[in-house]
Parts: structure tokens; sequence; C-alpha cells
């Protein structure tokens, strides 16, 4: 062999060896199925998918011997498009969990697969608490805000300040229905009465103005508003438009449709989050780090959920190690993360229960006046806390079958 080719041979040997010994490094593969262009895009959308990667850079992966590849797709709020996505990603794309999920028809829709796969799924923008509750498995969990937890802190709050008889605007789908019943049995349980609902379909409704009519022509004092994102946003401004008297209840107001509506238009208005940027020195690190990646847009609490949730399947990952991590099925995954407490910038120190909602304070907030707010994404003010302990259903009321009577 001439010493030429010898040189050529050693040198290629040599140029391959760094790439040989990563390709050995295992890699986590997570797919964050969100809506990425439609009435919940400000919800969660692109800004989820950032929150997502910021967590992978905060936990500094590249230095603890595995690597992590984020995959994204659209579910356009259809759930037979996001199920469907759902079984690409678990048995040809080579996805090890699904998180986000974005509307309660998809959740439910990707738990349905992932109970199917044994596959693991953390949901954070659905907000049915029937994820942890009658459609409970042990391949999902449930991050951020369900239904129960808006209910018992908004409608909670409207009913003792005397709000005290209400009618429903509904999205048509599972998280419209499940936040009209969580919030009705709080206003039945405080004395009150609800006098009528109408369903609106979802999604495609932009014209609002016959549903409010309705609304208003009941007499009752609370229009509840039980939907979220553009449909929330238009419902405010058309009942601005029409001259509607009653008190609107935005029952899952973000600080995207606060920003979008404005303080003129928002201002005063209940709301319940269980994070807000400038809620506390964490959440201020945090947002700083974010701003970085996304410097026009601040995160609303299903956005950050993201971070938090992708942050603990990583510290889960590492401690028990990635090889044995990935081999596990899907239930095994999730017990291994429930096992573990949370702890993160966003919402502090927490813990995931054993029908697989992950707990931690939530916050009753009031929207400032104009001359309140110091500046840009200076939108609430705190009224009050409800603690780890009370924030959520207790797990004995949500009739999980993972919970033994």
């Amino acid at each position: 062999m001439s010493l030429t080719r010898r040189g050529l041979l050693a040198a290629t040997a040599a140029t391959a060896a760094p790439f040989s010994a990563r390709a050995q490094r295992p890699t986590l593969k997570i797919g964050v199925l969100t809506d990425l262009a439609g009435v919940y895009q400000d919800i969660v959308g692109p800004l989820a998918v950032e929150c997502t990667r910021l967590a992978i850079a905060d936990f500094g992966v590249s230095a603890k011997g595995f690597d992590v590849e984020i995959v994204t797709a659209d579910h356009q709020n259809k759930p037979d498009i996001g199920a469907s996505l759902a079984r690409q990603w678990y048995d040809r794309d080579g996805v090890d969990i699904i998180m986000e999920g974005g509307s309660s028809g998809v959740a439910l829709a990707v738990a349905a697969v992932a109970k199917d796969k044994n596959k693991a799924y953390i949901n954070s923008g659905g907000a049915t608490s029937d994820l942890t509750g009658t459609m409970c498995n042990a391949q999902t969990l449930h991050w951020t805000y369900d239904t129960y937890m808006l209910a018992k802190s908004t409608g909670g709050a409207m009913v003792k300040a005397g709000g005290d008889s209400w009618f429903f605007i509904t999205a048509d789908y599972a998280f419209g229905h499940a936040l009209t019943r969580d919030v009705g049995s709080f206003v039945e349980q405080g004395g009150g009465k609800v006098l009528g609902k109408v369903a609106t379909p979802f999604p495609g409704t932009t014209d609002f103005s016959a549903f409010l009519l309705q609304a208003q022509a009941s007499g009752a004092k609370v229009i509840g508003l039980a939907n979220a994102g553009a449909d929330t946003i238009n419902c405010i401004k058309q009942a601005r438009e029409f001259g509607i008297k009653a008190t609107l209840g935005g029952l899952l107001v973000f600080l995207s449709d606060v920003h979008s509506l404005g303080l003129e238009v928002c201002n005063g208005l209940v709301l319940t989050e269980s994070f807000y940027w400038d809620l506390n020195d964490r959440t201020r690190a945090f947002s700083e780090r974010l701003k970085a990646k996304s410097p026009a847009r601040r995160a609303g609490m299903a956005q950050a959920g993201c971070y938090s949730s992708a942050l603990h399947y990583l510290k889960v990952a590492n401690d028990v190690g990635v090889g044995k991590f990935k081999a596990a099925g899907g239930a095994d995954v999730i017990e291994m993360l429930k096992k573990m407490p949370t702890d993160d910038d966003v919402f502090g120190a927490g813990s995931i229960r054993p029908d697989g909602r992950a707990i931690h304070p939530s916050y009753l907030f009031q929207v400032k006046k104009p001359s309140e707010s110091k500046g840009p994404w200076d939108y609430y003010k705190l009224l009050s806390t409800t603690p780890t302990d009370q924030a959520f259903r207790p797990i004995a009321d949500g009739r999980c079958p993972l919970i033994k009577a």
C-alpha cells in the first residue's frame, strides 16, 4: 500500500472516530403535537415548541451523554388527525413521548392511542379534567391546569362576588362541555343557578352575536364563556359591540388573549392561571431566558407547562438511565415520572399524583387598568393563591380507574 493511500485511510478513520462515538449516544425523541396555525396557536403553538427547546438547553443535555430530537406537527384541533399523527409517531417515527396536545378533544384521542400502544404522553394544553378522571390511563400525565382548577378558582370567586345566575356559551367539544359541567357544579354548590347553555360549533365559529343575545335574554347575571383562544377573544369583542350588560365570565383566558384585546377592553376581568411571567423571581428568570428565543412574546401557562413537563422528563431520564428509559413501556415511564417530585422555575415545587395529575398552586388574577400597567405584558395583579393541595380536584372524587376505591 502506498504511503498516500495508507495516510488517507488513517486520516479517514481519525475523522470518522468522533462521529462513530457520537452515533453511540442514545437519543430521546420528543414529539410536540400542537395547534400551529388555528384558534389556539397563540395559547400553545410555536411558542410551546420554543419552551420545550428551552428545557433541553437549560438541562444541558449535550453534557449528559445523550441527545434529544424534537419533531413537531399541527393537529388542526381535529381529534382524528391528532390520533393519526400519534400512531405514526409511535409506530413508524420512533417518538418516545408526545407532549402538549392543544385541545381537549385531541388530548383525549392521543391519550387513547398512548394507552393502546403503551407509549408515554404528557398533556399541557388540553383542559378537560376527564384526563385524570373517568378517562385516565397509566400512560398519560396531565400538566399545567384543568377545567376543575378553573371552575373552582374563577367560577367560585364570581359566585362569591354575587354572580349567582349563569348562562354558558360552550365550545361544542370535550373541553367546553367539561368546563361548563365543572363550573356549573361550583355555581350550584354556592347556591347559584344555571339558567341555560348553548353549544357553538368548534372549530369554525367566528360570529357569536346570536349566542350572546340568547344568553342576555336568559336574564343571567353572568355569561360564562366556556371556550378559549380566538373564540373567547371574539366573544368579548362582540359582547362590547352589542352592549351586553351581563358580566362576562372568561373561564379560560390566557395572557395572549389579554394582549390581543388590550387593557382598555379587558381591565377588571378576573381569571385563573397557574403561571404568570412576573409572579416571582423564578418565573421572571425563566421568562428572561425565553425572551432570548422569542423576544416579542411572553409565555402563558400552557406554553410554560411544556417547559416544565419536558424538563421533568429529562431529569428522570437522566436519573434512571436513558437506555433503560427508552426500553421501558409507556406505563413504566409514566410511573418513573410520578415517583420524582417536580421542581422548576415555572411552577416551583410540586408532585404528580397516582391519577396522573401534576399539582402545584393556582392563582386568581385581575387584569390591570391601563393606568396601572408599567409596560408591555404587565397585565395582571394577584388577588389570591390556591395552595397545591387545594388547587385541583380531590383524587377520590375523580373516579379514575387507576385509583382503587
